[in-house]
């Protein structure tokens, strides 16, 4: 079974909508599966969880080599906020934003050049989940972060509006 994954305007980024199982019990999503992926350097290697509390900004960021497989499923809704910042892509400086999350369920794959964001646009804590495919800080949690933050940046060019 492989899941519909769709590519956005920025080259690289996927975008699928989740099946949701159901039955007596409640639901179940899946979140990842090695045969949804062609490529084997996107596989997760770790995952995470990250709980948000309602207006909250994580990011902008953006990684020299990380991929990251997001799974946006509630019990919020997100504002996701995605630049394209490599300049030898077909897409540099496209801009795009999805609302993801309790409403529209599903996954995103960001690969390394993309500056993403995501605010937490409902009335209660979100929870979003992460499996990257880099291990964050290396083995043992030591190297630097893969990460170019601009959360701080003075020329403001990743503007969350």
């Amino acid at each position: 079974m492989n899941l519909p994954f769709s590519e956005l305007a920025i080259k690289g980024v996927l975008l699928a909508r989740v099946q949701i199982y159901t039955d007596h019990r409640g639901w179940l999503i899946e979140t990842f599966r090695a045969d949804w992926l062609k490529n084997p350097d996107g596989l997760p290697v770790m995952g995470y969880v990250a709980m948000t509390l309602p207006g909250v900004i994580r990011g902008p960021h953006e990684h020299r080599f990380q991929t990251d497989w997001f799974a946006f499923l509630g019990p919020s809704d997100f504002q996701i906020f995605l630049w394209d910042n490599r300049q030898s892509s077909v897409s540099f400086n496209t801009h795009l934003q999805l609302q993801l999350g309790e409403k529209e369920p599903a996954l995103l794959i960001v690969p390394p050049g993309v500056v993403h964001a995501y605010k937490n646009i409902g009335v209660k804590p979100g929870l979003v989940y992460n499996y990257p495919n880099q291990l964050y800080r290396g083995n043992n949690r030591t190297e630097e972060p893969d990460e170019i933050r601009y959360e701080t940046d003075p020329q403001k060019r990743f503007l969350i509006e």
